[in-house]
């Protein structure tokens, strides 16, 4: 191998390496954060029985944050249990707080 190309892929690797870790998460992971945070309000909405709908829904390297008000503890570990069957969830942090009307 000539010394040009070994400088090359050399060259090649660094840039790689520098931009992850310069950019924090890859476009991948935005991705993947969006469907996850689609999948798990889908979810949330479409349970009708326990009226998820005013759930704040949002990922971060597939952890998935709940946050907003519910009425009864039922239904905080209800939206709990339907976000982690969303596909990609690696942890659920459960902020709801339950406010009775």
């Amino acid at each position: 191998m000539s010394v040009f190309k070994a400088l090359a892929i050399v060259l090649a690797l660094v840039s790689l390496v520098g931009c992850g870790a310069m950019g924090g998460k890859s476009t991948a992971d935005v991705v993947d954060d969006a469907t996850i945070t689609a999948a798990v309000k889908t979810k949330l909405v479409a349970d009708k029985v326990s009226n998820l709908t005013r759930v704040d829904v949002d990922t971060n390297n597939a952890t998935v944050y709940l946050k907003g008000n519910v009425e009864s503890s039922e239904q905080k570990a209800r939206a709990e249990q339907l976000a982690w069957e969303a596909k990609g969830v690696r942890r659920v942090v459960n902020q709801l707080q339950v406010q009775r009307r």
